[in-house]
């Protein structure tokens, strides 16, 4: 198995993360029309950016957000993205990204974690559900909300 590890994103990743080439299709979820909308809103001391590495090379980035008091549920303690290189589906990254994030959460006191998605069929659906999330709800533009407890 690969050696996984979870990083804050920084000036030495930020490219790297921002170049991970996606699997042909996926590019069209990586930004839900809620995120879009609700971006000018969320607190931005409230992110929590890493960038998990494979044998010291960055091939995944998750993106949580932490924020008690944000008035939406759905953004209160949530994924706001991941994105997983094609060439590193399938490893397990995306799923150790999550728990780190999960695990983020618990200690900060938090006992859900949500993610949005948009359905279709290269879309992250199948993901999700697959390290446990499950359909709670769906935001206005018909995404849905998924929850994990934690």
């Amino acid at each position: 198995m690969a050696d996984l590890h979870l990083e804050p994103l920084s000036a030495a990743t930020v490219v790297a993360a921002n170049s991970l080439t996606l699997k042909p299709g996926q590019e069209q979820y990586a930004v839900p029309i809620s995120h879009a909308e609700a971006e000018q809103t969320i607190d931005p001391e409230a992110a929590w950016p890493r960038v998990v590495l494979e044998d010291g090379e960055v091939v995944g980035f998750i993106k949580g957000s932490f924020d008690p008091h944000e008035s939406r549920p759905e953004f209160r303690c949530c994924i706001w993205s991941i994105n997983v290189a094609a060439t590193a589906q399938g490893h397990g990254v995306g799923r150790f990204a999550v728990h780190g994030l999960a695990d983020e959460a618990r200690s900060r006191g938090f006992t859900r974690l949500t993610v949005i998605w948009e359905r279709g069929d290269a879309g992250p659906e199948d993901f999700f559900l697959h390290v446990g999330f499950r359909p709670e709800g769906e935001t206005r533009f018909g995404e849905v909300i998924g929850a994990l407890d934690l």
